[in-house]
């Protein structure tokens, strides 16, 4: 079976070099020093920054889950993406978390946690606890990687998801490993026009497929059952199918993700971006075309749910097979768990001589013509996989020599998320572990060298996670939420509370994430349908539901963190001053702000009244910015154009409150004239 030709084979494999000889190219001006490899120096201009934070949000595993919930949804499946995939954490870094982070100087968040609590005990506690907290929450979001790649390519080449995984993420490594982060940059420049063309592309084909507004709205409802999927407002409650069920209180959700959100982004910012911009005007820019880039991510996806919508009803026009092949499937294998249902689907349609010939002949006469294709979007529960919407598209709808193209565009999206948490990653390890306790005299060539070592042994340790869970929403589900709850308790209190210190952080954090990891051993144990079986019962919701997830590690990371806050001492004074004159953050600070001239407490009040005020104008415009292209491609006129009028108003208030307030000149200067 194969559903590439000589010339899409050439294109993917043209660019997979590429990347790799960039990677040796970059190689020596990568390892100069520690800076170089993993902030490039401090010298890279703004813009290429915000580009590659577009490209660092681009994968396609997280394509795959957005373009399945605009399948089932239309629009409104923005709003399940608010517990992520919006990104909604950019305008709090936008507007205050960024620049607080940049004027630390620091090269890691680990290394942040000294320059906050000091050098002794306690500071060094809470590095080692945050540079360990990043290891495994990479480990996470390698694991979300891996599996999404592998279910996506495994439709295109003639191996199993594993495989494919393999292949690509070695690849991956290889050039990460040798370039540091003047490649993360580069590689993302080059692949982000590849990106823009896909964008084009893709949503040019949806728009000449559709009919009028009236068509997509009666092809929706009869493919996904949603009477709603041309809506684009936040409804109290939607249909869902089986599997999605917990996302059917919509906006209760979203507004419960929007809020995480905020929270989240209060403490967020500690990233190479931001470490390595020049000033704090950078900060600012940097996020605010990183957001705006964002924006082509949707159009494309809401083309690709589209041409989705269209293309299961030519392919089952009844979808009631689904159902029978699903069970079929499981008569044959009888035990089979969720995890393994992509492997074995994948291995029925690439060797059926390798099964029973009864069980070849059942699904040839269930799903007829092109049955090793169809096979792929037969899921667990015998439905439709929406999961696997975005790569069926290409697969059916995509003409051969132009496979190549698209496929490449979506291997740069996973290839540039990659490349940033990997080199982030092995950041915490080598500058904040390695360098620290292991060997503090190491010499720069023995440091690039055992983050090399440090990279292979991370992505195999992903590998192993990556496979070991049964769908890409339970990945992302721990990650973000149980996990996330965990974390986020400590990385926020530690910008707005000056008691708060170094063994609060590491004890908090600590106990935060040991909860979050009993969480996925015992939900590890319980059904897949246990969210539904035990919904009465409080104390299981909180260990199946992401949210009760979320909830209670949080309120698990809060006790730890207030509990460590008094009975440890105080950061030194000296230290807390420092930070609170470098840093001037808001919220509970008093004790410390007569360590500041007057006139800069008055500018310092000012800069945080315009922070604040322009948070709502920010999250308005994120959002709108996102939903007007879908409008567009599916020509719901009406709703664009309230939409529209909401993104102008937003704009305004934005450009007015955040923008014309920047600052023109370096914070460092204005730092040095008042110490």
């Amino acid at each position: 079976m194969s559903t590439l030709n000589s010339i899409d084979y050439t294109i993917i494999v043209v660019y997979l070099g590429f990347l790799v000889a960039m990677g040796f190219y970059l190689k020596n001006k990568a390892s100069q020093s520690l800076e170089d490899y993993f902030l490039g120096g401090r010298k890279l201009p703004w813009w290429a920054l915000g580009i590659t934070g577009m490209a660092q949000f681009l994968d396609i595993t997280g394509t795959m889950i957005i373009v399945s919930f605009l399948y089932m949804l239309g629009p409104r499946g923005l709003f399940i993406e608010f517990r992520g995939g919006a990104v909604l954490i950019l305008t709090v870094m936008l507007l205050w978390s960024g620049k607080w982070h940049r004027r630390s100087r620091c090269i890691t968040n680990a290394e942040w946690m000294v320059y906050r609590f000091g050098d002794g005990f306690g500071g060094q506690f809470a590095r080692t606890v945050q540079a360990v907290a990043g290891i495994v929450s990479t480990l996470g979001m390698l694991a979300y990687l891996v599996k999404g790649v592998g279910l996506f390519l495994s439709m295109f080449f003639p191996f199993t998801p594993l495989q494919c995984s393999i292949i690509m993420i070695g690849i991956a490594t290889l050039y990460t490993v040798i370039s540091g982060f003047y490649g993360v940059v580069y590689t993302d420049l080059f692949q982000s026009f590849i990106i823009l063309g896909a964008v084009i592309g893709i949503s040019t084909m949806a728009i000449l497929k559709l009919g009028s507004s009236a068509e997509l709205a009666a092809l929706s409802q009869e493919v996904t059952g949603n009477s709603g999927w041309m809506s684009s407002k936040l409804s109290w409650y939607t249909e869902m199918p089986e599997g999605y069920k917990m996302y059917r209180h919509l906006m209760m959700f979203a507004m419960f993700y929007l809020m995480r959100n905020i929270f989240f982004g209060m403490g967020s910012g500690g990233e190479p971006k931001y470490f390595g911009a020049r000033n704090d005007r950078e900060c600012g820019t940097l996020t605010f075309l990183w957001t705006w880039l964002m924006m082509f991510r949707w159009p494309m996806m809401m083309a690709f749910a589209v041409l989705g919508l269209f293309l299961v009803k030519d392919l089952f026009p009844d979808q009631t097979v689904l159902a029978h092949a699903a069970e079929l499937i499981k008569l044959n294998f009888e035990g089979i768990e969720q995890s393994r249902w992509a492997d074995l689907t994948a291995g029925i349609s690439l060797h059926p001589e390798n099964y029973s010939p009864e069980l070849i002949t059942g699904l040839k006469d269930l799903l007829q013509d092109d049955w090793q294709n169809k096979l792929h979007l037969v899921s667990f529960a015998g439905t439709v996989n929406p999961e696997r919407i975005l790569p069926a598209v290409i697969l059916f709808n995509i003409p051969v020599g132009c496979k190549g193209l698209i496929l490449v565009a979506l291997i740069s999206a996973s290839m540039s998320t990659f490349d940033f948490i990997v080199n982030m990653t092995a950041g915490f390890f080598t500058r904040d572990i390695y360098q620290r306790y292991i060997r503090p005299k190491a010499d720069n060539k023995e440091l690039i060298y055992a983050t090399w070592v440090f990279i292979f042994a991370l992505v195999g340790t992903g590998f192993w996670f990556g496979y070991s869970v049964k769908s890409i929403n339970e990945i992302w589900d721990w990650f973000i939420m149980a996990l996330g709850g965990g974390l986020v308790v400590g990385m926020t209190l530690r910008f707005y509370w000056w008691r708060f210190n170094g063994g609060a952080f590491a004890i908090g954090t600590a106990i935060g994430m040991i909860g979050a990891i009993l969480i996925r051993i015992v939900t590890d144990k319980l059904p897949d349908d246990a969210q539904y079986m035990f919904a009465g019962t409080d104390l299981i919701w909180f260990l199946v539901d992401p949210r009760g997830q979320f909830l209670l590690t949080m309120a698990i990371g809060f006790a730890g963190s207030i509990f460590g806050t008094y009975i440890t001492k105080p950061t030194d004074r000296k230290v807390l001053e420092h930070f609170y004159q470098t840093t001037r953050p808001f919220g509970w600070w008093k004790p410390l702000e007569n360590c500041l001239p007057a006139d800069v407490r008055q500018r310092m009040k000012k800069e945080h009244f315009y922070d604040i005020i322009s948070l709502p104008f920010a999250i308005v415009w994120q959002v709108t910015i996102f939903l007007l292209p879908m409008q567009l491609i599916i020509r719901s006129w009406n709703a664009f154009f309230v939409t529209f009028v909401i993104f102008l108003i937003s704009l305004l208030g934005l450009y007015q409150f955040w923008y014309k307030q920047l600052p023109e000149t370096n914070y460092e200067n204005d730092y040095e004239k008042t110490v």
